[in-house]
């Protein structure tokens, strides 16, 4: 049996300054998301997972952590800008907004920022993204800038 190779994402061309990217999915977090998040990643600071200590703390209940909600963010992209492979160059800029909570549902959008062909790299353009993460009532609760290699058509087509 063979298997047949289905192509997924965009190459260098493909990401023209100033391209917005709405990113279709979006996630809800609830509570357990949270409670979980906070355990596997040994977050020891009460406002992850005690509603007394975070209403206290000024908060509404129990925080999704900030780190989870970025790297949701920056997975919902994923399937827009770089699923075509090509190395992670780095996240600059990082800014938490506003706080997220068990019931909030997050979604992402990206603008290119810039792109430029390299010269230690033929075939292969660093191209550069602002994605900001909104929750359901549409207000900012993060964003970043974000670095890719990737490649170029002709460069994938083997010419």
């Amino acid at each position: 049996m063979t298997t047949r190779k289905i192509p997924h994402g965009l190459y260098y061309e493909d990401f023209e300054e100033g391209r917005r990217f709405d990113h279709h999915w979006a996630r809800t977090f609830s509570e357990s998301d949270a409670l979980w998040y906070a355990n596997m990643t040994m977050q020891y600071n009460p406002i992850y997972f005690s509603a007394p200590h975070a209403k206290a703390m000024g908060y509404e209940g129990i925080l999704v952590h900030p780190l989870f909600a970025f790297t949701t963010a920056l997975g919902l992209s994923v399937e827009d800008l770089s699923e075509a492979g090509g190395p992670f160059l780095g996240i600059d800029d990082l800014q938490f907004r506003r706080p997220v909570y068990p019931g909030d549902t997050i979604r992402s959008g990206s603008v290119v920022v810039s792109r430029r062909a390299t010269a230690s790299r033929p075939g292969w353009g660093v191209v550069e993204w602002t994605t900001i993460a909104v929750n359901q009532r549409s207000e900012r609760v993060l964003e970043f800038r974000r670095r890719n290699l990737s490649k170029m058509r002709d460069a994938a087509k083997g010419v």
